[in-house]
């Protein structure tokens, strides 16, 4: 009893201001306000009177609710993700709450067809019902998927809609009116020309087709050939057998499959209030949740979310909402949906076209790339090409994730992060022959992608250092995270006596060697390194080629020592390709004068020795091939932008700027390894297939057992409850 009397003083307390909740059908106004009834009915007369009851104010559609809170018409109304996006970005709104599922605060995106023919590759021509527009699973995540296979085509010349509403042969897209008049062929609403009479394709029950609900009755009904729908609306299909999921493989399969046959994830409904109301609604939703909600003290005289008596679907909430839960003051949109999904959203032109549309913006890792990228953009004839500055491959993944950047080529263990962090790939770095022709490259499809190898290297004069006898030495590792420097090495018995079990590799390292330099690291293994010098002057041990220890070509300059013959290395990590061309190139620039490819020898794993002609039989394993990474629905665009380049700098093999060629800016493997021959096409495979099973799985056992900011950064997810 006290408790109760505890709960009425807290709500006398905050229900001084009246609330105003905007609805958008007659069956939600009569949920609203049998709402009202109930919470006059359960508080105390007092209680009541403070609370000055809930009113239910009646609008067109969800876009006039928008604008209804924004004039101080209504106070509170639940939306779409895509639509809370628009209501914070361009109206000014706060989202105060979001709606969790069972499965979490995300829903699925799923295409769903009555015709047993049809397949996601081959949509171009039918007819398409969507739950409405800029909405996550029936416009959003859907695109997103057509436009990052290439299956869809967008000029950026003039706005999606207007492409969609060609690409389809007739649709039903709720609220897409004044976008693209052909969107709303096939919607059923009540016309009128009175805006509140006028239902026909708007974000409102009383338009038939309206949202996930809507677009399934569209589909039912014969108007379409496929229904765009979030997952939790297949729960009211009985009939199940009549209806197939369409899967991005190009197959079918049962609606009980969604989990793994949809089109993306994204965020499920959110809250909306004015900024000064937020304490008031954040408060009101606490009560009526506590009073009504699947587990509320009042719930058997109302539910919150359950709409069966009125006659129609989610009405007010989501009928499937398990909770909300109430967001605090100070996060950002962008922490309410989701990095992807905001990024998804301004992709897809949902803040108006810009000249980032037509631009793509290249990730630098440091001066000599800046210097490369810009010579690139000097000579091309394609979208504008930017070249932004970040201070490691780990900071690109970050910036791509975040839209500061587009792209990157990134190393096989950053490409594992990056698909761990919702990247994609585009095109693969090519190393073999394949793709030359008449001086010119050409466009290359194939799915076996030459491969690298990792090696260790020692001086010839050095005869004491072997694998198995490293224990004590100084190492020389190209940077945190490279595949040759960091991911392989581990694997063998680098010194009998201090031997390591342990799956973290930089543990190994600091047990096994006495220093060294792996750029991006901490302690001991930092103590090699030299920092840069000149312009590109930078703290020691940076994670990019201002460390002049940085890399392939820094490894083996570390070993080497410098300009003067002074040693600081006594074994290093590096990969086997562009080797001699980068001990050549040494010794011609007076770093290590009078260098030789023999003056180098391998170290096998076997503890043997052998000249660099044998690194096929003396190696420390396989390494993948580097690959450009990008937010999903920027991959045709990235794509064709590279196929563009290269097209252009091809036809122009003596020129000036070569994209494969980093010797003039006094580094290698800027932007690109220089081994490189052209790209290779691999957006239809994901990362996993690219990296290889062997590679993928030994990369997913070490970031198991090591903390990784990155992988930590990315691992925020919205869909799990707050």
């Amino acid at each position: 009893m006290r408790g109760l009397l505890l709960f009425y003083m807290f709500v006398c307390c905050i229900m001084a201001k009246k609330m105003r909740w905007c609805t958008v059908s007659d069956p939600e106004q009569r949920k609203c306000a049998e709402l009202a009834k109930a919470l006059v009915a359960v508080l105390p007369p007092a209680v009541v009177a403070a609370f000055a009851r809930l009113s239910c104010i009646r609008a067109s559609s969800t876009s006039d609710c928008i604008e209804r809170i924004r004039a101080n018409r209504a106070d509170i109304v639940t939306l779409d993700a895509g639509e809370v996006y628009s209501a914070v970005k361009q109206f000014g709104l706060v989202a105060i709450a979001k709606e969790i599922y069972s499965d979490g605060g995300c829903i699925l995106s799923v295409a769903v067809v009555t015709n047993s023919s049809l397949d996601i590759r081959s949509l171009q021509g039918l007819r398409s019902c969507h739950s409405g527009i800029r909405w996550t699973a029936g416009w959003s995540l859907p695109l997103g998927f057509l436009l990052s296979r290439n299956y869809l085509s967008w000029s950026k010349e003039r706005p999606l809609s207007q492409d969609v509403s060609t690409f389809f042969s007739a649709s039903c897209v709720p609220g897409a009116a004044a976008m693209a008049p052909r969107l709303c062929a096939l919607c059923q609403g009540q016309k009128s020309y009175i805006r509140q009479k006028n239902y026909r394709c708007e974000t409102s029950h009383s338009e038939p087709f309206y949202n996930s609900q809507g677009a399934l009755r569209c589909l039912r009904r014969g108007a379409g050939d496929v229904a765009f729908v979030d997952n939790l609306a297949l729960e009211s299909i009985e009939e199940s057998d009549e209806f197939r999921l369409l899967c991005p493989d190009g197959t079918q399969a049962p609606l009980s499959h969604y989990r793994t046959c949809n089109l993306g994830r994204g965020p499920g409904g959110g809250i909306v209030t004015r900024s000064s109301f937020r304490k008031v609604a954040r408060k009101f939703l606490v009560t009526v949740q506590m009073l009504f909600g699947p587990r509320g003290r009042e719930r058997q005289r109302f539910q919150l979310f359950n709409s069966s008596a009125f006659g129609e679907n989610d009405l007010l909430f989501k009928d499937l909402t398990d909770k909300l839960s109430v967001l605090p003051d100070d996060m950002d949109v962008s922490q309410v949906l989701g990095l992807d999904y905001v990024a998804l959203l301004k992709g897809l032109g949902h803040e108006g076209s810009s000249l980032e549309d037509s631009v793509v913006r290249w990730c630098c890792i440091s001066l000599a790339e800046q210097k490369k990228c810009e010579q690139w953009a000097l000579s091309i004839k394609s979208d504008p090409l930017v070249c932004v500055r970040a201070v490691s491959m780990r900071d690109c993944i970050e910036k791509i994730k975040r839209d500061e950047v587009d792209a990157a080529s990134l190393d096989a263990t950053h490409s594992f992060i990056a698909g761990k962090c919702g990247l994609i790939p585009v095109v693969t770095e090519y190393y073999g022959r394949k793709c030359g022709l008449a001086g010119r490259l050409t466009h290359l499809e194939t799915d076996e992608l030459p491969s690298v190898v990792g090696v260790a290297v020692a001086r010839r004069s050095s005869r004491s250092v072997f694998i198995g006898n490293l224990g004590g030495r100084r190492s020389c590792q190209g940077h945190m995270y490279s595949p040759a420097g960091w991911m392989l090495p581990y694997r063998h018995t680098l010194s009998l006596e201090h031997n390591s079990s342990s799956c973290d590799p930089n543990q190994v390292y600091n047990t096994v060697f006495w220093k060294g330099c792996l750029p991006g690291s901490q302690g001991n293994l930092c103590k090699v390194c030299m920092g840069g010098s000149g312009e590109a002057a930078t703290r020691r041990c940076a994670d990019n080629h201002n460390e002049q220890y940085y890399g392939n070509m820094g490894a083996l300059r570390c070993l080497l020592g410098d300009p003067t013959g002074k040693s600081y290395g006594d074994v290093a990590f590096l990969e086997q390709h562009n080797l001699q061309a980068n001990i050549l190139s040494l010794s011609s620039s007076g770093w290590a004068e009078g260098l030789t490819a023999s003056d180098i020898e391998l170290l096998c794993g076997d503890g043997r020795r052998a000249p660099l002609s044998e690194w096929e039989s003396c190696n420390l394993g396989v390494i993948p091939p580097n690959t450009v990474m990008t937010r999903p629905v920027l991959t045709a665009r990235v794509y064709d932008f590279l196929m563009k380049s290269q097209e252009t700098l091809s036809a122009k093999p003596n020129g000036e700027f070569q994209l494969f060629e980093s010797h003039p800016y006094g580094e290698s493997d800027l932007l690109f390894k220089d081994s490189t021959q052209c790209f290779v096409h691999t957006n239809h495979m994901d990362y996993r297939s690219i990296l290889g099973e062997e590679f993928y799985s030994h990369a997913e056992s070490v970031f198991n057992c090591t903390h990784s900011d990155i992988l930590e950064f990315c691992d925020q997810d919205v869909c799990s409850i707050f």
